[in-house]
C-alpha cells in the first residue's frame, strides 16, 4: 500500500513512520504532510520523524501527497484534519483519522465527506482500549441504573484537548445504552458545594509532566465499586493500530468505521 502520513514532526506522526518502515510488506511510504515554513519541508522523512531514512519527502501541498498514495494515516490538528479529509474526497483516498478534538460542524462535514470516501474515526487505536469500550457497554447494560459513574483521564502536559477523545466516546457509549446523550449528562470537574447529579457521568482530566495515556472507568455501588483502567506504556502499540486500521479501509464502502470493526467486535 503507498501510504501518506500526516504531521511526520508530530509525537503520533513520528511512530506511525517508524512503524510503517518496519512493515515494508504491508507499506511503502509517499510523502509526509507538514504545515507551510517549516525547515523539513522537501526534505527526506526522516528529518521530520526523525528516523531511519524513509525514501520519500514531507511537502506542504497537502493534495499532491494524497493524490500519490493509497490512503491516509493524520494525527495532526482538527484544521490539518479537515484539510486532509477534503484532498481524500477530491481523489477519493481512504482516511484513517486518529485526531481528535473536532467541532460539532467538523464532525458533521467527516460525516458528509464520508458519503463519498471509507473514514475510519479512531479516537484510540489501541486493541485492549477497543475492549474497555466493550466491557463499559456490558457493565452499563447490567449495572448502570444502580451507579455512579466516573472517568478519570491523564495525560502529558502537552495534550490540547479535555477531556480526551478516548474518555468521550466511553461516555457516549454509557450515555447510548441508557438512551441518553452525552452533553445531556457529562458534569466536567466539580467545584463548590452539593450533591452528586443522579445518573450524570464525571469526567475528571489530568495533564502533567510526560504521563501516558490513562483512563480509569469507575462504576461506584452502595457497598462496593469497579474500578477497570487502561495504562499505555508504549505509543507504538497506537501507531501499529493505526496501520492496521488503514489497511482495513481498503476495498471498504464509503461510510464511517469504528475501530472496534477493524477487530471484528
Amino acid at each position: 500500500m503507498k501510504l501518506a502520513i500526516s504531521a511526520p514532526r508530530g509525537k503520533m506522526g513520528k511512530l506511525v513512520t517508524r512503524e510503517a518502515l518496519k512493515r515494508s510488506g504491508d507499506f511503502e511510504i509517499v510523502g509526509g504532510i507538514g504545515p507551510k515554513g517549516r525547515d523539513y519541508i522537501g526534505c527526506d522523512m526522516s528529518i521530520a520523524a526523525k528516523t531511519d531514512f524513509v525514501g520519500a519527502n514531507t511537502y506542504d501541498d497537502v493534495e499532491k501527497v494524497v493524490a500519490m498514495s493509497d490512503g491516509v494515516v493524520d494525527f495532526s490538528t482538527t484544521e490539518g484534519a479537515m484539510e486532509v479529509a477534503r484532498a481524500c474526497v477530491k481523489y477519493r483516498k481512504p482516511l484513517m483519522l486518529g485526531t481528535t478534538g473536532f467541532t460539532e460542524e467538523q464532525m458533521a462535514e467527516l460525516e458528509e465527506c464520508a458519503k463519498t470516501i471509507p473514514i475510519l474515526i479512531a479516537h484510540n487505536t489501541s486493541k485492549a482500549v477497543n475492549l474497555v469500550y466493550e466491557i463499559a457497554r456490558m457493565l452499563t447494560e447490567s449495572i448502570g441504573d444502580e451507579s455512579d459513574i466516573e472517568i478519570i483521564e491523564m495525560h502529558d502536559s502537552k495534550k490540547l484537548d479535555a477531556p480526551s477523545g478516548t474518555s468521550k466516546e466511553l461516555g457516549e457509549i454509557i450515555a447510548g445504552v441508557r438512551g441518553e446523550k452525552l452533553a445531556d449528562v457529562a458534569d466536567y470537574g466539580r467545584k463548590g458545594r452539593g450533591l452528586r447529579k443522579k445518573d450524570h457521568i464525571g469526567y475528571h482530566s489530568v495533564r502533567a509532566g510526560d504521563i501516558s495515556s490513562t483512563h480509569t472507568l469507575l462504576f461506584g455501588m452502595e457497598g462496593e465499586r469497579i474500578e477497570i483502567t487502561h495504562r499505555s506504556y508504549d505509543f507504538g502499540t497506537f501507531a501499529k493500530g493505526a496501520l492496521d486500521g488503514i489497511l482495513f479501509l481498503q476495498g471498504k464502502e464509503p461510510r464511517v468505521y469504528a475501530y472496534k470493526e477493524v477487530l471484528g467486535l
